[in-house]
């Protein structure tokens, strides 16, 4: 409806003051306050003659409901409460009664309750200038609504945050969303949720200046409120159509539709609707060129707004007077039930202290007695705990020392074995040498058939050297005598190859170099140049003995 303030702003600039203009922008702004919503209308309508008499009622209701610890019923007077205050522009004590309703619906569990609860905060909030606060009441009741499968509240939800995109002008989201609510109020076929609905999408498809869709839907809305017989809506719908009417250049058309909505005004008394066609008449018949019937339906509409807003100024001093008078009131019962508890309290309280002294020394001496008793007991077990514990520690060091004693005699089996197994690998080699020259002597013989098998015995003789089986014992036992020396060996070079590694193990065991050339079936030259190359491969510098860097491993 904001569009009919605009157009009223532009046909007042020719005929009234910038002073009367700003006066009835005011009062047009109460107007579309008290009826953006027709889900509303109904509430307002009801209460519009003795509103202050409304709200006495309710909160005599509310105080009994509240005797009765009826809370259920409680909360929704107060909700009530909270849209009569809205209905007449007390937002900050609807606030409060919508907050209060909240809470209690929560405290008894009353899950849609809240939810239609919720809608009312968020058009408070819409109306405060909140978006972001209305739409998270929004969003809170349509999770409810969800959970409980209540279409009726979803299709009446869903209308809510379409209008609300709507007034931010994010047409996308407020169609998308004024669909989702028809579906809704077609699945429980609700022709007044329809019919509204229709309303809400003509009046986007109005601000996006697509006025055939918005022709349409007006249209659609206003059959509906035909066949229902809800004649308060359809003033309002005809009153659009006017307008969609006149910006397409139908201007009587349109003045047909504005006249109609003023006949159906007048039989209903309402006042507002009333203002608001005589507005729309002046503005067609400006544009037509009849200023001087303009001018009179204009003056009309004036006076008429003004008489509404003196009205509706003096019932909201009214209702003021009256919030005030029950505020008084509760305010000097609450007084005087303080005072009243106060003294009950006092009372209660001195007997309390003096019942609490006396348990409090009965108390005293028990648990005195108690930590005495507790303190004794508590000695006995940590002496036993203690001798236990020295049981166990003795018990630990004398499994310790086995433990070490058993390690170190395995130490010493192994260090034998290996020690054998040197030996027996140093004597074997000795005798394979001796055998090896008394054969090369035996080749020497010039008889051709003997010098032929004794060469491959030769033969066989030598690789025996390389090949033997005692190697990998002897490298079992090693590693389990010299646990972590190959992994340090490995830090200093990973180019150790098995001979590498069998040439260190005896260099680690402290043999000289004539056992270990015995024992590799090599030279004492032979093992020179090999000592040479290992020195290279493990980085040692010049001057460092490869003997004494093996042992330090």
């Amino acid at each position: 409806m904001l569009f009919i303030l605009h157009s009223l702003g532009c046909t007042l600039s020719g005929f009234y003051s910038k002073v009367q203009f700003a006066l009835l922008v005011m009062v047009g702004l109460m107007w579309f306050t008290a009826y953006s919503q027709s889900s509303d209308k109904e509430i307002f309508q009801s209460t519009i003659t003795n509103p202050d008499t409304r709200l006495l009622q309710l909160k005599n209701k509310y105080n009994q409901a509240f005797d009765k610890q009826d809370f259920v019923l409680a909360a929704q007077l107060l909700q009530q409460m909270g849209q009569l205050c809205y209905h007449y522009g007390h937002y900050p004590q609807a606030l409060e009664f919508h907050l209060q309703a909240n809470n209690l619906f929560k405290n008894q569990h009353q899950t849609e309750l809240l939810a239609y609860n919720l809608n009312d905060l968020g058009l408070l909030y819409y109306y405060n200038r909140n978006l972001k606060l209305a739409k998270l009441q929004y969003d809170e009741a349509l999770h409810i609504f969800q959970n409980k499968h209540n279409d009726l509240g979803l299709a009446h939800t869903f209308g809510k945050i379409g209008h609300l995109y709507e007034k931010q002008e994010k047409y996308d989201s407020a169609l998308y969303f004024q669909r989702k609510a028809i579906n809704y109020y077609k699945k429980i076929d609700n022709q007044t949720g329809i019919a509204k609905i229709y309303e809400n999408l003509g009046s986007i498809f109005e601000d996006l200046a697509q006025y055939d869709s918005a022709h349409y839907y007006f249209s659609q809305s206003l059959k509906i409120n035909q066949v229902t017989h809800d004649q308060l809506a359809q003033i309002e719908v005809l009153n659009n159509l006017g307008d969609v009417l006149r910006k397409t250049g139908a201007i009587k058309q349109g003045l047909t539709y504005s006249k109609e909505a003023l006949k159906l005004a007048q039989k209903l008394h309402e006042k507002y609707q009333e203002a608001s066609a005589y507005r729309d008449i002046a503005r067609a018949l400006n544009m037509l060129g009849r200023n001087d019937s303009a001018y009179y339906y204009l003056e009309v509409s004036r006076k008429m707004t003004l008489d509404i807003y003196s009205e509706k100024s003096n019932q909201q001093i009214a209702v003021l007077q009256v919030m005030y008078d029950i505020a008084k009131k509760n305010n000097e019962i609450e007084r005087l039930d303080n005072i009243s508890r106060t003294n009950q309290i006092l009372g209660i309280s001195g007997v309390i202290v003096i019942a609490l002294l006396i348990i409090l020394g009965f108390v005293v001496i028990n648990r005195q007695k108690m930590k005495i008793k507790n303190q004794h007991y508590i000695n006995e077990q940590k002496q036993k705990v203690f001798e236990k514990e020295q049981d166990l520690m003795a018990a630990a060091l004398k499994n310790k020392q086995l433990e070490e004693e058993n390690l170190k005699n395995l130490l010493e089996t192994k260090t034998k074995e290996l020690s054998t197994h040197t030996l027996h690998v140093i004597q074997k080699n000795q005798l394979l040498e001796k055998l090896y020259q008394r054969l090369e002597e035996i080749v020497k013989d010039d008889r051709k058939n003997s010098q032929r098998n004794l060469r491959q015995i030769m033969q066989d003789i030598n690789q025996s050297f390389d090949h033997d089986q005692y190697w990998e014992d002897f490298r079992n036992i090693f590693d389990q005598v010299h646990q972590s020396f190959l992994t340090k060996l490995k830090n200093h070079s990973e180019q150790l190859t098995a001979n590498d590694l069998r040439l260190i193990a005896l260099l680690k065991m402290n043999l000289n170099s004539n056992d270990i050339a015995s024992i590799l079936g090599i030279s004492p030259d032979s093992l020179r140049v090999i000592r040479y190359r290992l020195r290279k491969k493990l980085n040692l510098p010049q001057g460092e003995n490869l003997s004494t860097f093996i042992q330090s491993l």
